[in-house]
């Protein structure tokens, strides 16, 4: 875990020095993705467990940080050079000091990768030759999670693509039973990586990352930032769905209140 963090801080200086010269630090989300993959395999090629384990470990982290990792680099590149919103306001909160802070953030995204690669660390140190129940109850979990986040993405993508919806709220497919279906099929993989972990000695201790996850999605970058976009651009559409929709767990539609 040293030698990845080492690393990873070595490799968000550099993503800093790139962001700084183009000036778009919104590049940090879709490294942080793509990171990832480079610690997952890191731990299952130096782990000394049973190969087979680690080799699905690191294939299912892979998947995930792969497939998160280019939709985020093509949302960020693809409105380049415009910053998306939220490092335009930490521009405004840091103008006083925000080179440092800024440096500081993108190394505190290598930190919290480490924390939260957890999951793909445990499985490479147990020496156990077969699979046991955990860890085949978290791949299920973990694919079933991906085909739901991309049925969901699909959904939203096509709902966007047609003109008689602009300005719309998505109420079809899955989101009609989740305001954000995306966002909880996101953390249903993580809880997939938790349980795959916990077939290993110490792996229960990969609980901190599904946690860590949920506590992002509900409070800090997932939820209240979307909603709040939401709201600004659609207004009243929006609240009524508020209304008759869960904001993360899926639920059956609730009727409208007047």
């Amino acid at each position: 875990m040293l030698t990845a963090t080492v690393a990873l801080m070595t490799v968000f200086a550099l993503a800093y020095l790139v962001a700084r010269r183009i000036d778009n630090y919104g590049i940090v989300d879709f490294v942080w993705a793509y990171c990832f993959t480079g610690v997952a395999w890191f731990y299952a090629l130096s782990g000394s467990g049973w190969s087979s384990r680690a080799l699905v470990i690191a294939a299912l982290a892979s998947i995930w940080s792969i497939r998160l990792g280019s939709h985020l680099y093509r949302r960020v590149m693809g409105h380049h050079p415009q910053e998306d919103s939220r490092y335009g306001q930490l521009r405004e909160d840091w103008q006083a000091n925000f080179g440092p802070m800024m440096f500081g953030f993108f190394q505190l995204q290598a930190v919290s990768i480490v924390i939260l690669s957890a999951p793909f660390l445990f499985p490479t140190r147990n020496a156990f030759p077969g699979f046991n129940l955990w860890e085949i109850i978290g791949t299920a979990v973990c694919f079933l999670a991906l085909v739901g986040e991309t049925v969901a993405d699909g959904q939203l993508a096509a709902f966007r693509r047609n003109p008689n919806n602009e300005g719309q709220v998505c109420d079809v497919g899955l989101w009609r039973y989740s305001r954000h279906p995306n966002y909880f099929f996101e953390w249903c993989i993580w809880v997939g990586f938790c349980l795959f972990a916990c077939g290993s000695a110490w792996g229960w201790l990969s609980v901190i990352a599904p946690a860590a996850i949920l506590h992002l999605l509900l409070n800090v970058t997932g939820v209240p930032m979307a909603e709040a976009s939401s709201l600004k651009s659609k207004g009243d559409a929006f609240r009524a769905y508020q209304r008759t929709t869960n904001a993360f767990f899926p639920g059956p539609p609730r009727r409208p209140t007047p």
